[in-house]
């Protein structure tokens, strides 16, 4: 199974971060690397989006995000029950695994391309749709028992944020533009993608480190919870891509985005609608633990799992 190199970056920030070295990334270079990101992972998929039916695309969709609201369902009464945390600390924590990580997303698209395995460029669109939904619902989780929510504020941090903005632009660009008229852009978005998902990589090494400390307030509950889950929500992933027909490369990457965890949005969303909730837990668990997971072991395991899966339905 081939190893991918941007890999190999997020290990060089990790450890630089662990031995604390000086090494930093400037503040504005990270911005515009994840601005470029969001944007170039948009355009590929709205080029993708203009050579499918529209109709079949929603079809799918419709039974993806059916799915994908499954896994916050499911992680609540785990984290409230077994894990021991308190209601606001368990459908944040929830919302965060609910929704999902681009970074992740763009990693296990890397590895396929390595690997030679093709997959439904269009599947930005799943990654645009479960952005935002469990985010709602582990505010409803949250507030079941009363409490006061700003919903406006809520609704417009989750869909004027930057990550939906230019995933959801792009893909619109890349959609009404098509291959021909993205042409001469193809050596910025596509040509140099894999170059700056390296150097963001290297800066969410240092982030990790930055987070272990975080870690030693989660208890070994939830460092657990942080490695099954995915592991879990991936194989509901895989399940649900062979049930719409995606190809092997496709049931991979939505089992990657089922797996995965958002550390950007979910945050963020959460800080307004529940903040009595402990961010420490829940980024500690999303970023500290399962996007290396995901990284390192998980996006092989969900291919290699995929590859067996479909070869027991021929």
């Amino acid at each position: 199974m081939p190893f991918e190199p941007v890999i190999l970056f997020f290990a060089l920030g990790l450890v630089a971060g662990v031995i604390r070295s000086d090494l930093k990334i400037p503040g504005v270079l990270y911005e515009s690397l994840s601005i470029f990101l969001l944007l170039a992972i948009g355009l590929k998929g709205g080029i993708e989006l203009a050579k499918v039916p529209l109709s079949s695309v929603a079809g799918q969709a419709a039974v993806v995000l059916a799915a994908a609201l499954l896994i916050p369902l499911a992680a609540f009464p785990v984290l409230r029950r077994l894990v021991g945390l308190s209601r606001a600390d368990a459908a944040s924590i929830a919302a965060h695994y609910g929704s999902v990580s681009v970074v992740t997303f763009a990693v296990a698209g890397s590895f396929l391309a390595r690997s030679g395995v093709d997959a439904e460029g269009y599947l930005v669109v799943f990654l645009v749709l479960l952005e935002f939904p469990a985010l709602i619902l582990g505010v409803i989780l949250a507030r079941r028992q009363g409490g006061n929510t700003q919903w406006g504020r809520l609704l417009h941090e989750v869909f004027s944020g930057k990550s939906i903005v230019l995933l959801l632009g792009g893909l619109i660009i890349g959609w009404v533009a098509g291959a021909e008229g993205i042409k001469p852009l193809d050596r910025l978005f596509i040509d140099l993608f894999k170059g700056m998902l390296a150097f963001f990589l290297l800066e969410m090494g240092l982030v990790v480190a930055g987070r272990l400390g975080d870690l030693r307030r989660a208890g070994i509950g939830l460092a657990a919870f942080a490695i099954l889950m995915p592991v879990a929500a991936g194989m509901l992933g895989i399940g649900t891509g062979l049930a719409i027909g995606l190809s092997t490369g496709g049931t991979v990457m939505l089992a990657t985005l089922f797996a995965s965890a958002s550390y950007i949005a979910a945050p963020a969303a959460m800080r307004i609608a529940v903040p009595e909730a402990n961010p420490a837990l829940s980024i500690g668990a999303a970023l500290g633990i399962t996007f290396p997971f995901n990284l390192l072991a998980g996006i092989p395991l969900y291919h290699w799992l995929a590859t067996q899966a479909r070869s027991m339905t021929l």
